[in-house]
């Protein structure tokens, strides 16, 4: 399931539900319907910031190379499917990032599930 969150001081962000449930988790919001009111965008800058260094310092786990082998094979010949590639959670989380950087800068509210 996809969320959007929107604000006025940013283009609508649209994230799988599964992806944006650790930045929610993190600002203590839930996934369903919210808001971060635009005196919280700050204090979640800060956290989502923290968050993404700490994610820079783990490397992914060897599951992912599991699942991938899993898939595709030990030979990894899989002429049907291009080469997976991982996403960070710094990669993902950018953009909501940039819009709560935008709400606290411009003094907006995200809202999301309205």
């Amino acid at each position: 399931m996809l969320i959007t969150f929107k604000s006025k001081a940013y283009p609508d962000v649209m994230m799988y539900q599964d992806h944006a449930k650790r930045i929610l988790d993190l600002l203590h919001k839930e996934p369903e319907i919210g808001v971060i009111t635009s005196a919280e965008a700050g204090r979640a800058v800060e956290l989502l910031e923290h968050e993404i260094e700490e994610s820079r310092k783990h490397p992914p786990s060897d599951e992912v190379a599991q699942d991938i082998k899993a898939h595709r094979g030990e030979d990894d010949d899989d002429p049907d499917h291009e080469q997976a590639q991982l996403v960070s959670f710094s990669t993902r989380a950018y953009p909501m990032l940039e819009m709560l950087r935008a709400a606290r800068d411009n003094r907006c509210d995200i809202l999301w599930g309205v």
